[in-house]
């Protein structure tokens, strides 16, 4: 029986069960980066994707290879959702230049869902949390892409001139974020697991 897990990855995670860092000195460090393993008891699940360390949120982990090759693999387009803050409020020429496609390292990212959210979203605090920089307002986005390149939400809100803050994933399709909090993770329902193959 394959295994299907949500789990809500917090700040200064690895999406990975090792530190290959740490591996490659060839010694433990004093500062040892925590992992998936320091979360997740489950053998032999392996995350869908991945979030950089310093991105938090929903991460599908599991031990069926073909599930997870098709909804990895950017040919097959499945949605993946953030909310996302940004240093100032972006206007209306940059969220139409987020929603084209944006030039990032001589590739044009594909159009994406972009809405400017009118307040901001309610989520557990993040540590360390951000650094505001005074009379500079932050607002939150929320993006909706078919692609994840690496860093790519950071280096798309940074093309266009509004830094990222804070990036937290909310969604991969259907499966939703609500109901964990950061370090927690579940096993996927009956109900979700069918609607998940049904569109892999």
């Amino acid at each position: 029986m394959y295994r299907y897990l949500l789990f809500y990855k917090p700040y200064n995670v690895l999406s990975q069960f090792t530190d290959t860092d740490e591996i490659k000195a060839g010694k433990e460090t004093n500062c040892r980066r925590r992992t998936l393993k320091d979360y997740i008891p489950v053998p032999s699940v392996y995350p869908v994707g991945r979030l950089d360390g310093d991105s938090e949120g929903l991460l599908l982990l599991t031990d069926d290879g073909h599930l997870q090759h098709r909804l990895s693999n950017p040919r097959f387009g499945h949605p993946r959702t953030y909310w996302v803050q940004v240093e100032r409020i972006p206007d209306e020429n940059a969220l139409r230049r987020l929603r084209e496609g944006v030039i990032i390292q001589n590739y044009s990212t594909r159009p994406a869902l972009v809405n400017l959210l009118s307040a901001e979203p309610c989520l557990p605090p993040r540590d360390p949390p951000i650094r505001f920089r005074k009379n500079v307002p932050t607002s939150w986005l929320e993006m909706t892409l078919k692609e994840g390149r690496n860093r790519q939400v950071r280096r798309m809100t940074a093309s266009v001139g509004f830094p990222t803050l804070r990036l937290i994933r909310v969604a991969i399709g259907h499966l939703r974020l609500e109901g964990l909090t950061p370090g927690e993770w579940r096993d996927l329902t009956s109900a979700e697991l069918e609607q998940l193959r049904q569109r892999s």
